[in-house]
């Protein structure tokens, strides 16, 4: 239930766009990004505005090309983006989120229960239609090759 101390939490009113971290966010966030490597030239993007960037094209649905001019170039968070998903910073995240909220819900770490659809199952089951459209192509092509010997004959 939405109280007024609980909008004042949430009140997104004051960033520049509401899909920008606030303080609070970025202090959840911010120890699970690995520093700058050692060596080499520093560091001169701010990790914080890429992950801006990052969640604003992912609010809005807009393309790379159209992010606005005061948050980092688009291949700038695009690259930020792809190393956070193949050294793993993304999942990090998501996994140090996703246990946070379960214990302030007062739930274990981990779910206890799974839910299956058997929509899923059942279409599991039968492989597919990339499958059933390669079964059924092999009987047409036998179907066609016997009915083209058959009228050779």
């Amino acid at each position: 239930m939405w109280t007024a101390s609980n909008r004042r939490q949430y009140e997104r009113a004051g960033l520049r766009y509401p899909s920008d971290l606030t303080d609070a966010e970025w202090g959840l966030v911010a120890p699970l990004i690995a520093p700058a490597k050692h060596g080499g030239r520093r560091r001169t993007v701010d990790t914080r505005e890429v992950l801006n960037a990052i969640f604003y094209v992912l609010s809005t649905g807009c393309q790379w090309r159209a992010l606005p001019k005061d948050l980092p170039p688009r291949s700038t968070a695009n690259h930020y983006l792809g190393l956070w998903i193949w050294d793993g910073t993304l999942e990090r995240i998501h996994e140090a989120l996703f246990t946070a909220v379960r214990a302030q819900e007062g739930r274990a770490a981990e779910p206890s229960a799974a839910i299956i659809d058997s929509q899923s199952v059942r279409g599991a089951e039968k492989g597919g239609r990339g499958s059933t459209r390669r079964a059924m192509t092999r009987t047409r092509r036998s179907k066609a090759r016997s009915a083209i010997s058959s009228s050779t004959r």
